[in-house]
């Protein structure tokens, strides 16, 4: 099976989004049908390949304004969730009564509970 690109003779592409609808190793006088359609396939998987990493350094270099604004906001949430998680647990540790303590005859100091 060939890998050479499509010849003069055959059609070119003239943009990225012409690859999805036309074939461009269709007439190519060196390759049977079938290896035809696997080129194209492979064509056209190289182009969403080189759209997603376009998109992808796009997204790294210049990060999401709407996406950090939202993410400020929950940050700010998360904070005062935990602000209030530890003030509860606070609050219930200081309502429990306080253990009664006693000295036994080795004045050893013991917690007991009734």
């Amino acid at each position: 099976m060939s890998t050479t690109p499509p010849s003069s003779s055959s059609p070119t592409v003239s943009n990225s989004h012409d690859i999805f609808s036309v074939n461009p190793y269709e007439s190519h006088p060196n390759l049977r049908p079938v290896e035809a359609e696997v080129l194209w396939e492979y064509a056209k998987l190289a182009q969403h390949v080189k759209s997603l990493s376009q998109k992808t350094r796009a997204l790294h270099e210049e990060p999401d304004k709407t996406m950090l604004a939202r993410l400020r906001v929950l940050e700010k949430k998360m904070g005062l969730v935990l602000t209030l998680f530890k003030a509860s647990v606070w609050g219930v540790i200081n309502d429990q009564p306080a253990p009664e303590a006693y000295y036994d005859s080795s004045n050893n100091t013991t917690i007991q509970h009734h």
